[in-house]
């Protein structure tokens, strides 16, 4: 950037130190602020012809002054300016309140364009925006911009005018010329001319397309350049593992991996050869195969020579993975081990000597994997399934047991393919977005609170057929402040209406984490066949035998989260359901339960619930890691998100780029040091 754009905002006639105080407050500290410093939306300030006006309306109109503008007052400095206009056959009152001053400023037959709200029965308008004798009204569309103190737009509008006026020229163009062509771009210099001052709607639609595009490069090229040199930085294993084993063990499966699973395999058992190490991200869908794809990475690193470790969040979830891993690998000769909290004295010595003494294959467990005294021989893969449930210092320690072994991350929470881009961009991201043919759907519906004992006879139904049944409320307690159902209620009402008939669980965050695993033991082996729990179920509990969730006040949740809970029925061969059970207030609610009677993709869903809730709310407000953009919009800009981030990634492939002159700005923006040095870059 030109040294003179970063010059203090008193380079410009008319600004002071005051003044500049006020532009710091608003963020602009330099002339290059300035230019940057974006409207949030358009007034329409075309002259509008008043048949065609809608009463309330914020409108501009154009008139000659009829006769001598008045001055009522009223109370203690107060006062109200009326002035009468003649538009075509119209009389027109024009009214503005405390504005006196202007009085004298206005003549009978003066042109005058008054800015504001329309009242059409008493063919009124409530001024707020004021000119005299304009030479001529050029502009179709005024920005608006966020103000502080006593800022107002006319004058924001004026600095940044006479910016253009005095270091307009020094502008540098950030965008590689090609691209400029590629997407018929207008310059640099010209959408920030266009998004400040345009003469139409289709010059600020222009002007945003290329600043949208060019924020997200920006900000791809940053995350793309730290991906390729930590990838390229970060030496791998290069794990030559058994291709000949690693088929027959694909083949012995009892079933035929979907296409998605393949091309997933493909990628992973490509990042096991790598030289350089592997840092994936595995998105599938919930029952969509993740864990066999699991399984074939495990074994191929196996056969390669390697220990592999595989960290899930919870004892019941590490069972499962365990049985489930046993029951695939028992006719391989693959050592498994399960590593968790309840794995006490001698048992947990034997594991920890076999492990160091390279004689178990693979170690599954629980956050017990991070303790010190967990030391493998040789660990050449790290899986950590439901990533999002560990904190970052955490995947580090279990990460750091091994010299520099591959990293496969698994969610079963489908993550929109934007925020994926975005969150988790230095990563690779796998996508299993097929299901296993076969696999019953499970069948929705949305019902209200007052047919529950329609839904109670559906309960008792299914129960009936031996099955089980989930039923999910939003709070523990008793609230004063949120009318809606709570667990422990909810229990009380069931265990009355099923006594003696079946046997009905409690479960909820505050019970201590071994009630909670004894509550869903006793659950998964059916020795309870009603669970009633806030969303604790919501991730890994695997009960085939369920085959009924009923969630109250399903209003209350966002669309990811009743899928996910959703998820916790159809993993057997029966078919199953889920019942939303709400009676939603806003048009919100009332379409998040139409979008999940309409569909069970996963994906579908998160994209729906992104545009619903918004990129913070989707995360959550504390979830770091989500960019602030100026002008651009994760979601309703994904394409040009899509298009950055695959031209910041040939680029950077590019021998030119590290090279060439002409994207020497571009490479300073990057901020080089920063990106080698891994620090965080936004």
């Amino acid at each position: 950037m030109n040294n003179l754009l970063e010059g203090s905002t008193t380079l410009l006639n008319g600004i002071g130190e005051e003044t500049a105080e006020v532009l710091s407050e608003m963020g602009i500290n330099t002339i290059d602020d300035l230019f940057n410093y974006l409207p949030y939306r358009y007034e329409d300030v075309r002259l509008r012809d008043l048949n065609e006006v809608a009463h309330g309306e914020k409108i501009t109109i154009e008139g000659k002054v009829h006769s001598e503008p008045a001055i009522v007052y009223y109370g203690r400095k107060r006062n109200r300016l009326v002035i009468h206009l003649l538009i075509n056959q119209y009389l027109v009152k024009a009214v503005f309140f405390n504005r006196a001053f202007l009085k004298r400023k206005i003549a009978i037959g003066d042109t005058i364009i008054v800015s504001g709200k329309w009242d059409k029965h008493r063919l009124t308008i409530t001024g707020q925006d004021i000119q005299v004798n304009p030479k001529e009204h050029t502009n179709d569309f005024e920005p608006v911009y966020p103000l502080k103190g006593s800022m107002t737009i006319k004058t924001l509008r004026r600095f940044i005018e006479q910016a253009f006026k005095d270091y307009g020229d020094l502008i540098n163009e950030t965008l590689p010329s090609a691209l400029l062509t590629k997407y018929k771009l207008p310059s640099r210099k010209l959408a920030l001319r266009k998004i400040h001052f345009p003469q139409s709607l289709s010059e600020v639609k222009e002007a945003r397309r290329r600043l949208i595009y060019e924020e997200f490069f920006v900000f791809q090229l940053r995350l793309q350049a730290f991906r390729k040199l930590k990838r390229e930085a970060s030496k791998g294993l290069s794990q030559q593992y058994n291709l000949q084993h690693l088929k027959a063990f694909i083949q012995s499966l009892p079933f035929e991996l979907t296409d998605a699973q393949k091309k997933v395999v493909n990628e992973i058992c490509r990042d096991l050869k790598s030289s350089y190490r592997m840092n994936r991200l595995l998105q599938g869908d919930v029952g969509s195969g993740k864990t066999v794809v699991a399984a074939i990475g495990l074994f191929a690193s196996v056969t390669a020579g390697y220990q592999c470790a595989m960290m899930v969040p919870t004892e019941i979830l590490a069972e499962q993975h365990f049985t489930s891993l046993n029951s695939l690998f028992q006719q391989t000769g693959v050592s498994i081990e399960l590593l968790t909290s309840s794995v006490k004295g001698k048992k947990r010595e034997e594991i920890l000597s076999k492990l160091v003494k390279g004689e178990i294959d693979i170690l599954i467990g629980t956050h017990a994997l991070i303790q010190h005294d967990v030391i493998f021989a040789k660990l050449g893969l790290v899986i950590t399934d439901e990533q999002h449930r560990f904190g970052v210092e955490q995947r580090r320690i279990l990460r750091e047991k091994g010299e520099t072994p591959d990293v496969l991350f698994m969610t079963a929470t489908p993550i929109p393919r934007t925020l994926a881009i975005t969150v988790f961009g230095e990563m690779d991201v796998s996508i299993i977005n097929e299901m296993p043919s076969g696999r019953k759907k499970v069948e929705t519906y949305w019902v209200k609170h007052n047919s529950i004992n329609r839904v109670f006879e559906f309960i008792e139904k299914e129960l009936v057929k031996g099955r089980q049944a989930y039923i999910i409320c939003p709070l523990i307690e008793e609230s004063d402040k949120l009318d809606v159902q709570n667990a422990i209620d909810v229990y009380e009402v069931l265990s009355q209406y099923f006594h003696g008939k079946y046997n009905i669980g409690l479960m909820h965050g505050k019970l201590p984490a071994k009630e909670k695993d004894d509550v869903m033991r006793a659950f998964s082996q059916n020795q309870l066949q009603l669970l009633v729990s806030t969303t604790v179920v919501e991730v890994g509990v695997n009960v085939p035998n369920a085959s009924l969730m009923v969630i109250y006040d399903a209003e209350r949740f966002g669309l990811s989260q009743l899928h996910q809970l959703r998820g916790r029925v159809g993993r057997g061969s029966e078919q199953s359901y889920c019942i939303l059970l709400a009676d939603p207030k806003s048009d919100n609610g009332k379409e998040r339960m139409r979008i999940m009677t309409e569909t069970t993709d996963g994906f579908v869903l998160s994209e729906r619930d992104l545009e619903l809730r918004g990129p913070g709310d989707f995360f959550g407000k504390k979830q770091s890691g989500l960019p602030e953009f100026k002008i651009a919009d994760m979601v309703h800009d994904y394409r040009a998100l899509e298009a950055a981030r695959n031209d910041t990634v040939t680029l950077l492939e590019q021998d030119d780029f590290w090279e060439s002159p002409e994207y020497l700005p571009l490479r300073n923006y990057l901020k080089m040091t920063e990106v080698l040095n891994g620090e965080k870059l936004d």
